[in-house]
């Protein structure tokens, strides 16, 4: 069974599950993933696709416009798959679902007056990554650990931030990524904000980069703060308490371990490195797949880890940040963003050592 036969096989399942005669995929990541990473958007910041899917116990349909159906055919690759098209005028309202389906009962991928939302379940059956997944996963992750390579090596006192985020862009579109998130921080902006987006603030000592790179509708994640000149005691402690915790995570995301469990080891790495406080002042990541996460992880968490699932940590403490793109394996994690000869911490949890990303210091 090929990989969309696969996931149609799991979606009919759940629609089983919940009674469902039909189920609508509007979302650009659940399009991605039915599809093995067709682009239905034109708006890269949307949610929602010029495309969707309508799956149905016998047959599964492409719902599009006149705009949009050539360029999906033609070079998406769907005209030759198992996907039947449905093509309407890009003038008239889109009425598609209630012809195919009439009066049967509708699931969503988000939410849509008089159908089931199912997107929690559907957001994990993306994050359940197949062998070829795993595989594009790993190209993408070796493209935006050079492109924050390229970007840094670019990075010059000076520079505005919105420079920065432009090279950042640059170095990530040219290794046909979309840097759907392109976060830049300089100096007492990464002590006071956790998302800083771009401004025209340019760039003294201490920078932070931060990229959620889109290929093939997978989306990977990656961070790394550079420094000009001798790095401050403070700072080298928390990069190394920062570290701690997120070599803590990594170690504890395997198989089987409910995920509220992994997050309640990571806040007792913050207390053991005397930040007891710190992870309250931002999400700590979570399971990532076609989103950048799709499920966050919370101290309440009850899903449960599954092998072949790829894993964002980010936990910061004010001034510094540890991010990569972990897949978690049969035997052991790994790091699918990591940047050849760039600084590490290695960090004892148990009897693993994990290495985890330095701040790069330029003398």
């Amino acid at each position: 069974m090929d990989e969309f036969q696969q996931k149609l096989q799991r979606l009919r399942r759940l629609m089983a599950e919940h009674g469902l005669d039909a189920l609508w995929l509007r979302r650009i990541s659940s399009f991605a993933w039915l599809t093995g990473g067709a682009a239905s958007f034109v708006n890269t910041a949307a949610e929602y696709g010029a495309a969707s899917i309508l799956v149905t116990p016998e047959r599964a349909y492409l719902l599009t416009n006149n705009i949009e159906a050539p360029r999906l055919l033609e070079e998406e690759g769907l005209a030759e798959g198992d996907l039947e098209p449905h093509i309407s005028p890009w003038h008239t309202p889109a009425d598609a679902v209630q012809s195919l389906i009439g009066e049967g009962r509708l699931g969503t991928d988000g939410p849509w007056p008089g159908a089931a939302d199912l997107s929690g379940p559907i957001a994990w059956l993306r994050s359940q990554l197949l062998p070829p997944e795993q595989e594009r996963f790993r190209e993408l992750g070796q493209r935006c650990a050079a492109a924050m390579q390229a970007a840094v090596a670019r990075v010059r006192p000076g520079m505005r931030e919105y420079e920065i985020a432009a090279l950042l862009a640059e170095e990530t579109l040219v290794r046909e990524v979309w840097p759907i998130v392109n976060l830049i921080a300089a100096d007492e902006r990464v002590f006071r904000y956790r998302h800083p987006l771009p401004t025209g603030k340019r760039l003294e000592r201490y920078a932070m980069l931060v990229l959620c790179g889109r290929w093939r509708g997978l989306v990977c994640s990656i961070t790394r703060l550079v420094h000009f000149g001798p790095l401050p005691e403070s700072l080298e402690r928390k990069a190394q308490a920062v570290a701690q915790v997120d070599a803590t995570l990594i170690a504890a995301t395997r198989p089987g371990v409910r995920l509220g469990d992994v997050f309640q080891r990571g806040v007792a790495a913050y207390a053991a490195t005397g930040f007891p406080d710190e992870w309250q002042h931002h999400h700590q990541g979570g399971v990532a797949g076609y989103e950048s996460r799709e499920r966050k992880a919370t101290p309440t968490s009850k899903e449960r880890v599954v092998e072949g699932q790829v894993y964002a940590w980010n936990p910061s403490i004010a001034s510094t940040k540890s991010e990569d793109s972990v897949l978690v394996g049969a035997t052991e994690n790994e790091v699918l963003t990591v940047i050849p000869g760039w600084p590490t911490i290695p960090v004892t949890v148990g009897e693993m050592t994990v290495e985890r990303p330095a701040i790069w210091v330029w003398p």
